[in-house]
């Protein structure tokens, strides 16, 4: 694989570099922001009791929380975004999204199922990440031929989507099952596990692990993407390996979309307006997609999360009905603009 051209290098780092400051920006706001704010003066002070393991201050013992909260809600996000990316190279559609094979479905029948049995919450966060790989797994068996074979035409794709359009409606059918026979004191937790609410997620190591994997991957392949974009009838005969690069594609989102939903229940549309946007601010080219596309997904969720504790505190609402409040009106923009 030859290097990427210096100014190509030169602007990769310079986008990169300036989202980099936006999402430090995000989570200082976020940890400075709530019912009782943090004067900027005070985060370095906050910062060292807590690199020294204790927070005597009442600065400290908010940032601790709110911090733990804004970096779940990154992870989340940059997860959520790079998987948009990545299903939407593999199906050769901007608009896709992560939920859109019907992945978070089998995750929200494992999550709604644990907690209408009252179960614990790490039972809870196994059932959901478990449904989402049942699903990954059935999706895959179903159309294995087509990610074996490397098929790009669009009959391959629209196998694929379809057969996770089935697999999701069966889902979704459950779900309501389920909702419909609940007990009245589930029925809230399920709902706004359904929403998407980070109110309940810890900070946890595996979804750190997972992104910085997946993002790895992604970049290794950016340039086999690039070609499976722009020449997918083509592409094998300059070398590129479509139907390894196809399955890793389907396997890493599948594995980011169940890792973020597990984490945070299913919280739509940053997956598909964020990776649309930085193409329409970056361009298409992956080498500069995927790492902008990750850190502004981050970044949107830290201040969409911020907007969802704050807005009508001391209530908190779903951090899911803020990114669909501001996704919608985002996406008619760009189905405009796409059609233009």
């Amino acid at each position: 694989m030859h290097p990427p051209p210096r100014n190509l290098s030169n602007r990769a780092a310079a986008i990169t570099g300036m989202l980099a400051l936006f999402v430090i920006a995000t989570l200082l706001f976020a940890g400075m922001t709530g019912s009782v704010s943090i004067p900027l003066a005070d985060i370095p002070g906050a910062l060292r009791e807590l690199r020294d393991g204790k927070a005597d201050s009442l600065a400290a013992a908010l940032l601790d929380l709110r911090g733990s909260r804004a970096l779940t809600a990154f992870v989340t996000g940059a997860a959520l975004s790079l998987a948009g990316v990545m299903m939407q190279a593999l199906l050769r559609n901007p608009l896709a999204d992560p939920y859109v094979l019907g992945i978070s479905a089998g995750s929200a029948v494992g999550a709604l199922l644990a907690l209408m049995l009252m179960c614990a919450a790490w039972v809870v966060d196994a059932a959901a990440f478990a449904g989402a790989v049942l699903v990954s797994m059935m999706l895959y068996a179903l159309a294995r031929r087509d990610m074996r074979s490397g098929a790009a035409a669009e009959g391959g794709t629209a196998l694929l989507l379809l057969t996770g359009v089935i697999l999701s409606a069966a889902c979704s059918a459950l779900v309501t099952l389920m909702l419909s026979i609940a007990p009245e004191s589930r029925l809230r937790t399920m709902v706004f596990w359904l929403i998407g609410d980070l109110s309940g997620a810890p900070l946890r190591l595996m979804p750190w692990l997972i992104l910085a994997g997946a993002l790895v991957f992604a970049l290794r392949s950016a340039r086999a993407i690039n070609v499976m974009a722009l020449h997918a009838e083509a592409a094998a005969t300059l070398g590129i390996r479509v139907g390894l690069l196809r399955k890793g594609l389907f396997f890493v989102s599948a594995l980011l979309t169940a890792s973020a939903v597990t984490n945070a229940g299913s919280i739509g549309f940053v997956g598909l307006i964020v990776p649309h946007a930085c193409r329409f601010a970056f361009g298409a080219d992956h080498r500069v997609l995927i790492p902008a596309a990750t850190l502004v997904g981050g970044g949107y969720l830290v201040l969409a999360d911020t907007l969802a504790r704050t807005v009508i505190a001391p209530t908190q609402l779903p951090v899911g009905v803020i990114t669909a409040l501001i996704g919608t009106p985002v996406f008619l923009y760009q189905l405009h603009r796409l059609r233009k």
